[in-house]
């Protein structure tokens, strides 16, 4: 018999294979203050490496290079492993006071 653990990220892996569910666990995951890189890594992961690859054009070594917590991918780099998503990284005001400027 499986443990319950593995029975769950099992299951959660065949649900990440389907863009909208992946796209939601994404923005969750940021909510909760997860790394992109491992959220991203998660999902790309239970997708298929080589086949996410050649969803976006990239070679698979530097899909996993983008998405290991060792290297710093760019902006562009993270902006077209979103896009299958409908996402891309943006700033966004904190919410609070704002400082005046200091010019």
């Amino acid at each position: 018999m499986a443990r319950r653990s593995e029975d769950w990220n099992v299951g959660l892996a065949k649900d990440l294979r389907d863009p909208a569910f992946a796209r939601e666990f994404l923005l969750a995951a940021i909510d909760e203050g997860v790394d992109l890189q491992l959220a991203l890594g998660k999902v790309i992961r239970a997708m298929g490496v080589k086949e996410f690859a050649v969803r976006v054009r990239m070679a698979s070594p530097n899909v996993l290079r983008a998405i290991n917590p060792r290297h710093n991918p760019t902006q562009d780099t993270l902006n077209r492993l979103l896009k299958p998503f409908r996402l891309r990284l943006s700033l966004a005001p904190l919410p609070g006071k704002t400082r005046p400027n200091a010019a």
